[in-house]
């Protein structure tokens, strides 16, 4: 829990402050994700945080019982997935691309993917309805650069939320603030130093607004397609990869879907 705030918390605030319906899933529940806890008490401090995240995104979230770096590419994976795709009746599913540095992160974009096709077959898991218009699968952005580059085919200014966003980002506090599972004590102030704990602080926002700003920067080019000469005072920005395996969007519906632009 925390790369769906991470990679698509804007866009979802863009979209629920328009009266969007938007749902984050988290396929493992977190619960060796940091240095110093683990197990059930840090699960279920880890769903109370994302929980906080969709209260200030203003959006809906669920945590799969799954363990942390447990997650398997399994028929069983495959037909839960579907299954939210579609009870949720998604126009639009965003996840990882297969080729991550986490196994818990590429097995979710394979299953993901995977369900890019089996959404609309009736007899996959017939217990629930199956979808007549296939989803638009996206990828999230990402540094990877084999078997090849994350190439953005979506881009969204989010200037107007970042604030919402860096909410988000300070309410995942076992992950950022203490460091997930690759943090340790000696990030930690001293609680009764209050220079100290607002020093921490301010340091996670900071690393955040330069990584939501190097979106922007690294595809000024993509966002120039949308946005013309506006382009150039957009600062934050949040990209995403068409996944060929579901509907293939003309611009005309990417602009449906996404009506953040200004007009053509």
């Amino acid at each position: 829990p925390d790369d769906c705030e991470i990679r698509e918390g804007g866009v979802a605030a863009r979209w629920a402050a328009m009266g969007h319906h938007v749902k984050f899933v988290s396929c493992t529940n977190g619960d060796i994700g940091h240095w110093g806890m683990a197990g059930g008490p840090l699960a279920t401090r880890r769903v109370a945080e994302v929980r906080r995240c969709a209260e200030i995104l203003g959006i809906t979230t669920e945590v799969l019982d799954i363990h942390d770096g447990e997650l398997m590419v399994t028929l069983e994976n495959r037909r839960t997935v579907c299954r939210l795709i579609r009870e949720w009746n998604a126009d639009v599913v965003i996840s990882h691309r297969p080729n991550d540095y986490h196994p818990d992160h590429r097995y979710t974009g394979l299953l993901v993917q995977d369900a890019g096709y089996m959404v609309t077959v009736p007899n996959f898991c017939p217990d629930v309805p199956y979808l007549k218009k296939n989803p638009v699968f996206l990828f999230s952005e990402d540094s990877f650069q084999k078997p090849t580059p994350f190439a953005p085919d979506i881009i969204v200014a989010i200037d107007d939320v970042v604030e919402k966003k860096l909410a988000a980002m300070a309410a995942l506090e076992s992950q950022f603030y203490e460091g997930g599972a690759n943090g340790g004590p000696q990030l930690l102030p001293d609680p009764n130093d209050p220079q100290a704990v607002a020093a921490r602080r301010n340091d996670v926002r900071s690393a955040f607004d330069r990584r939501f700003a190097g979106t922007a920067a690294k595809f000024r080019s993509a966002l120039t397609k949308y946005y013309g000469d506006a382009a150039e005072s957009i600062k934050y920005a949040e990209a995403f990869e068409i996944c060929e395996y579901g509907r293939r969007p003309s611009p005309d519906e990417i602009r449906q879907l996404f009506p953040f632009y200004p007009g053509k």
